[in-house]
């Protein structure tokens, strides 16, 4: 089995954030939470995000407010996405500003990025973390787990998981589904794989541009 990096998108939820922190404490895991930068505004949500931090997990911006994939917007609103969600982040960055664009279903493609977003990434040395395995738990909150299974278990390189904090119910699975893959000798690691990271502080690998949409004139 190959290791495995566990992260949370679209949170702060204070209906569902603290019981995954419960678990993952329990369990003894750090993961990555990338949150929308506007729900940081709510009531009690930097102070989860906050606790996150404190217990050891990573926080990252997964832009202001989650709407369209930034490489069908405007270049000043693709850039107020990412910037105002750092903004709102402050003091969660940790060394590496984490940057997660919405892939608008798990779909990976030149759809996540535009120009004027990878330049001012770059410009601020973001490290942009993708994925390869999202098993869907927002929109099948009872299967996911089978469906994450199948995909560990049947991956050749390191697994970088995508889960959402949501309030579904698909998160009520977390304990039992971890258990499982702690009881099956499963590695877990923070730091995410190569394989999903195109940009890091702010220098880009050779494929950068398979996420980008391509300028037109």
């Amino acid at each position: 089995m190959q290791p495995i990096c566990l992260t949370f998108d679209n949170g702060p939820e204070p209906e569902t954030t603290p019981g995954v922190l419960d678990v993952l404490a329990r369990r003894g895991l750090a993961a990555t939470f990338f949150v929308i930068g506007g729900k940081l505004r709510a009531p009690g949500a930097f102070a989860l995000a906050e606790r996150a931090r404190a217990e050891g997990h990573r926080i990252g911006n997964h832009t202001l407010t989650h709407g369209a994939p930034l490489g069908g917007r405007g270049a000043a609103d693709s850039v107020h996405e990412i910037a105002g969600a750092d903004a709102l982040m402050g003091a969660l960055h940790g060394p590496e500003r984490l940057f997660r664009p919405n892939g608008g279903g798990g779909r990976l493609g030149p759809h996540l990025l535009n120009a004027a977003a990878l330049r001012h990434l770059e410009a601020h040395r973001h490290t942009v973390v993708l994925w390869n395995a999202v098993p869907g738990d927002f929109r099948d909150p009872e299967g996911w787990p089978a469906t994450a299974w199948a995909m560990i278990d049947e991956a050749e390189q390191p697994v970088l998981l995508v889960l959402h904090d949501k309030p579904n119910g698909a998160m009520r699975h977390l304990d039992r589904f971890l258990g499982r893959l702690l009881d099956a000798g499963a590695v877990f690691t923070q730091e995410p794989p190569d394989c999903c990271v195109p940009l890091r502080r702010g220098v880009g690998r050779g494929d950068i541009a398979r996420y980008v949409t391509r300028e037109t004139t």
